[in-house]
């Protein structure tokens, strides 16, 4: 364990242990430095390591704060590192969205409200009249499942699928433009999932989630060599990049 390491821990421990709740502000380097009997450049380098992982915030001209902790926040970073995935990576991703989209969306089922389902039925419609146009027909595709996820009330669960969903997106939207039965499939699949929210049916919509979730995974298996590259045929361009 390198020493900025320990140094890191020490910090992490005053959080822990509600000395330093969230929203409070540290104490003066200086003075922190001391009390943990750390040198100042440690103390820096823990710092400057607590706030790339979102620990920690930096208010110019005011001081360092402790961030709210609130698994948004935390976890958030997890999109930036899964844009990297590649391969067989990738296909391992799809999975992970395959073992916990689908529960979520069950759970959805027992949990969600009008107004939740209304923002689903949204995107849903969206969807419809977007079938012609893949990017957007894909982001709100996107926004679909993240109403229904976000209608769970778990914030920890809302933020990894969040997390994890954007590679698979553009996945959606490369199948889109090489697909042409591709839109009238997502749109059927979505449909199966609505109608199952609607019934409030958690089996039925566990397993609508299971179905579409599981038709992407195969067509990425099929179109996705190791290096993380399309294969249409044998070697294709890679996945394109779009906001999501």
């Amino acid at each position: 364990m390198s020493l900025t390491d320990k140094a890191i821990d020490r910090i992490r421990d005053l959080i822990q242990s509600g000395e330093l709740p969230p929203g409070s502000k540290l104490p003066p380097e200086q003075q922190l430095a001391a009390g943990l009997g750390l040198s100042r450049n440690l103390m820096r380098e823990a710092v400057k390591a607590l706030v790339v992982a979102r620990v920690l915030e930096i208010r110019r001209g005011d001081g360092t704060y402790v961030t709210s902790l609130e698994p948004e926040v935390l976890l958030g970073s997890i999109a930036s590192a899964v844009e990297l995935l590649r391969g067989d990576t990738l296909l391992e991703l799809t999975e992970v969205r395959r073992l916990f989209e689908p529960v979520a969306t069950g759970l959805a089922a027992t949990r969600i409200s009008a107004a939740e389902l209304a923002e689903v039925e949204r995107h849903l419609h969206a969807m419809r009249l977007a079938r012609d146009d893949v990017e957007l027909l894909n982001k709100h595709d996107a926004a679909f499942h993240r109403a229904v996820v976000a209608a769970t009330g778990n914030a920890t669960l809302t933020t990894l699928l969040e997390g994890i969903s954007g590679p698979t997106v553009r996945a959606r939207v490369w199948r889109g433009l090489v697909d042409d039965n591709a839109a009238s499939r997502t749109l059927a699949e979505h449909e199966a999932i609505y109608h199952a929210l609607v019934d409030r049916d958690a089996v039925l919509a566990q397993a609508a989630a299971l179905v579409h979730i599981t038709t992407t995974e195969r067509w990425l298996r099929e179109h996705v060599d190791r290096d993380g590259d399309t294969r249409p045929g044998v070697d294709g361009p890679p996945l394109p990049t779009y906001p999501q």
